[in-house]
């Protein structure tokens, strides 16, 4: 019974990749990772330039899973609260509450996009990583729940004005942070340019098939997932070889140019993050219609889940996006893989 849904779900999930693959073109290994955090049931960092349409593909995923989509953009005057609710003055001059981006939803919240997190205060990063934590609210003396809910969030790269960096403790919340870069083809960039279908996300994501899974159902089907996918002890033991290379990076030969490496690695990744690290791997390999974790496996998600855990010094942490990238790299290099 379980490789039967195991394998018609994995169709189900080839079908929402193919699907979301016709509005974002050139993305197809960031809609892997988003298609692998869905399934793992982590939330999600993006990393990419003003632009580059990750709005769009958060709505074609939503539109594909099923459930609410809500969005918030973080500015500077931000407050917690203005996550949970909104006050305004209605037609009888009174002020009245109405239910703001967290709640709108209810318990059928499926996706949240914080838009530009580091421009809000770290009171409202504290809030919404406690209801990631959690998927729990109190407000309106009430109790309210978001058991579907995946939070994504993009930080401003360019701009360092008014902006309020992600601690690292906090960065260790998110199963992943993904690049989503503008694709490097001639012929898609012109499409983007010119082709007029690419300029109303509302009418583009509409022409996607809905409901291609049951957002309801990922928790439970998660868990099946991670039950049914096998690790070695000869995997297990390479995975702890990398964890331990991210901590003490020196022990294993690993170097990084221009990089004095006794100095650089304040904190290698958590055992959290390498728990998620195995989360992701699992779903790739079940994606891959493998039932055992490969070294292949854990190299399709390393970079993503590990990188934005790592503590650099703060001498490094301005180069901290090309530093992490040499260094796994370096990593995966270094360790012997079974």
């Amino acid at each position: 019974m379980s490789d039967r849904l195991l394998a018609d779900w994995r169709q189900h999930a080839l079908t929402l990749e193919s699907e979301v693959n016709k509005v974002v073109v050139g993305q197809s290994n960031p809609i892997r990772l988003i298609t692998t955090a869905i399934f793992a049931r982590g939330h999600v960092l993006l990393e990419g330039d003003v632009g580059v349409g990750k709005t769009t593909l958060l709505r074609a995923f939503t539109r594909g899973i099923g459930g609410g989509y809500q969005r918030i953009e973080g500015t500077i005057d931000l407050m917690p609260n203005d996550l949970v609710y909104h006050t305004y003055l209605g037609e009888d001059g009174k002020p009245h509450v109405s239910a703001g981006p967290l709640l709108m939803s209810g318990e059928n919240l499926s996706v949240f996009f914080f838009n530009e997190i580091n421009r809000a205060r770290p009171q409202v990063h504290s809030l919404l990583l406690r209801v990631m934590a959690e998927r729990t609210l109190s407000a309106f003396n009430k109790e309210h729940a978001f058991p579907h809910m995946i939070v994504f969030a993009d930080r401003n790269q360019v701009e360092k004005e008014e902006t309020f960096e992600i601690p690292s403790a906090a960065r260790d919340r998110f199963m992943m942070e993904i690049p989503i870069v503008v694709p490097n083809d001639d012929a898609i960039m012109q499409g983007l340019m010119f082709d007029t279908k690419f300029h109303n996300v509302d009418a583009l994501v509409d022409t996607l098939k809905a409901d291609v899974l049951q957002f309801d159902q990922l928790n439970s089907f998660s868990g099946t997932i991670q039950n049914s996918v096998e690790a070695s002890p000869t995997l297990q033991k390479y995975a702890l070889n990398l964890w331990k290379a991210t901590r003490q990076p020196l022990d294993y030969g690993v170097k990084v140019s221009n990089v004095d490496m006794n100095r650089l690695v304040l904190a290698g990744a958590s055992p959290r993050g390498m728990s998620m690290m195995l989360r992701a791997a699992r779903v790739n390999a079940w994606l891959n219609e493998r039932t055992a974790v490969t070294p292949e496996d854990i190299h399709a998600v390393f970079h993503e889940t590990v990188a934005h855990r790592l503590v650099f010094s703060p001498v490094y942490e301005m180069r901290r996006t090309e530093i992490a990238r040499e260094m796994l790299t370096s990593i995966i290099n270094a360790v012997a893989a079974p």
